[in-house]
C-alpha cells in the first residue's frame, strides 16, 4: 500500500513570505494553458499569440475569484459569514470547479463580444481544450495539501488506497486519493479526448458540450469514492454530494449541445 509523504505546502519561506504548492500549481496550469494555446492559435483564423495571453489575464481573476467565491457559497457559507477574512486565505485550499467554471464563463462572455466580436463558441471551444490542464495541476495542489481525500478503504490492503494520518481518528487509514484519480480523469484523460476531437473540424459548441459533459460525468463518478466535505456531509440517501448535484447539469446540458451542435450543422 502507498504511504502519502505529508509533503509540506510550504514550498519556499523566504522568512518575508512563503510560497506554497498550491499556488505553484496554479501557474504551472496557466503557463499549460498558455503554452498550448500559443501553440493552437497557429491553426486558428481567429486566435492568435496575444489573444491568448489577453484571455488568460481574464480567465485567471474568473478562475481565481470564481473558484473561491463558488467554494464559500456552495460548500461552507455559514463558515465564511463568521469568518469573513478567511475568503483571503487561498492558499489554504478551498476552490470550488464549479464556481470557477461559472467565474471563466463570464470572462469567456466579456472577451468573445467586446474583446474579439466573436461567437461566444469561438472562445470556449478554444478554452474547453486548454481547461484540463490547470485541471490536472490543481488536483496535484490538493493532493500536495493533504485534502478533499476519498472514503476509508473497506480493504485495508486494497493498492488503490494509500495510508494517510487522520487527524480526527487519531490514526494511519487507508484512504482512497481521490485527487489523483480526478487529475487522472479529469486532466489526463479528459485532454487527450477533446485533443483527439479537435484534430478535426467540429460543429461550433461540439468541443464545449463535449468537456462538459465528460467533465460531469468523471466527477460525479469520482465523487462515489470522495469524502464529502464535513460541513455539509451527503445531501441525500447517504451517498449524493453537492458536487455531483452541480456535476449533473453539465452532464445534461454538456451532452445536448453536442446534439444540437452537429443537428445545427447538418442543417446547413
Amino acid at each position: 500500500m502507498w504511504v502519502y509523504p505529508s509533503i509540506d505546502p510550504v514550498a519556499l519561506d523566504l522568512g518575508f513570505a512563503q510560497i506554497h504548492w498550491y499556488g505553484i500549481m496554479y501557474l504551472l496550469g496557466f503557463a499549460g494553458f498558455f503554452l498550448l494555446g500559443s501553440k493552437e492559435a497557429k491553426n486558428s483564423k481567429h486566435w492568435n499569440k496575444d489573444f491568448v495571453s489577453d484571455f488568460l489575464f481574464y480567465g485567471a481573476i474568473g478562475v481565481i475569484l470564481g473558484g473561491r467565491l463558488g467554494y464559500v457559497l456552495f460548500y461552507d457559507l455559514a463558515n465564511y459569514i463568521e469568518n469573513p477574512l478567511a475568503i483571503l486565505q487561498v492558499w489554504q485550499g478551498g476552490m470550488s470547479f464549479h464556481g470557477g467554471m461559472l467565474g471563466v464563463t463570464l470572462a469567456m462572455f466579456w472577451f468573445a463580444y467586446k474583446k474579439m466580436q466573436v461567437s461566444i463558441f469561438v472562445v470556449a471551444d478554444f478554452v474547453a481544450l486548454l481547461v484540463p490542464i490547470g485541471l490536472f495541476f490543481g488536483r496535484i495542489g490538493n493532493f500536495i495539501n493533504g485534502e478533499l481525500w476519498g472514503k476509508i478503504a473497506t480493504e485495508t490492503n486494497s493498492v488503490f488506497a494509500m495510508q494517510v494520518y487522520d487527524y480526527k481518528l487519531d490514526k494511519l487509514v487507508a484512504k482512497y486519493p481521490t485527487q489523483l484519480l480526478e487529475a487522472f480523469l479529469e486532466g489526463i484523460v479528459l485532454f487527450i479526448i477533446l485533443y483527439i476531437f479537435t484534430r478535426k473540424q467540429r460543429p461550433f459548441g461540439s468541443v464545449t458540450g463535449l468537456f462538459l459533459g465528460l467533465y460531469g460525468l468523471f466527477r460525479f463518478f469520482v465523487e462515489f469514492y470522495r469524502l464529502p466535505d464535513s460541513q455539509l456531509g451527503y445531501l441525500m440517501w447517504d451517498w449524493l454530494t453537492m458536487g455531483q448535484i452541480l456535476s449533473l447539469p453539465m452532464i445534461i446540458v454538456g451532452f445536448l449541445m453536442v446534439a444540437w451542435s452537429y443537428k445545427k450543422d447538418s442543417s446547413k
